[in-house]
């Protein structure tokens, strides 16, 4: 879905009226809520984009408050994927923990991607994580860096208690080698 708007704050993504509830569900009705009512060809109002998983967007995309049910109502809405030139820090960081993929690309390659979906609305884009590209249907590929923590957490379903749970081992064999060094370090008096 193209979304071709630069400074997309928290705010429009889902108004503070919809902050409501205690868990992370059902906030997808408010998704982009005011710009849904006030523009009836808003594209989230376009039934050529009802399955989209993708949004495709402009420069500093979830700027403002730093509210994480942005990412929820993103994410329960259906979105997966959000590509655009520029994220604001606060929103990139609660995404990646919450498991919303951000895709930093240079804006020519956004401005591609925009016109290939206005010519045709269910133009293929493939997003690989795992190998970090974005592949078209006319078979073209762009790079794309993703933070390597991340990636993991998100391929494997993790968050970040569930990513130290999963290298319990490691970490309790590491205690275990260094044990006695602990124990000796407590009795050190404190300089």
């Amino acid at each position: 879905m193209p979304l071709p708007i630069n400074d997309l704050d928290t705010d429009q993504i889902i108004p503070a009226r919809y902050l409501t509830r205690i868990g992370k569900d059902g906030y997808g009705e408010g998704c982009f809520r005011q710009l849904r009512d006030q523009d009836p060809d808003f594209p989230l109002n376009q039934e050529k984009y009802a399955d989209a998983q993708i949004l495709i967007s402009g420069g500093n995309f979830g700027c403002g408050s730093s509210r994480e049910h942005a990412v929820w109502a993103l994410k329960d809405y259906g979105f997966k994927v959000i590509i655009a030139s520029s994220f604001a820090d606060i929103f990139y960081s609660n995404s990646g923990k919450n498991g919303l993929v951000l895709i930093q690309l240079p804006e020519e390659v956004i401005q591609l991607l925009w016109e290939k979906i206005e010519v045709d609305p269910t133009y293929a884009i493939n997003v690989d994580l795992d190998r970090q590209k974005i592949c078209l249907a006319d078979d073209s590929e762009y790079d794309f860096d993703f933070d390597p923590f991340r990636k993991e957490c998100i391929l494997k379903g993790y968050d970040d208690l569930d990513y130290l749970l999963s290298n319990k081992e490691q970490i309790e064999k590491w205690l275990s080698a260094r044990e006695e060094d602990l124990f000796y370090s407590t009795l050190e008096p404190n300089r």
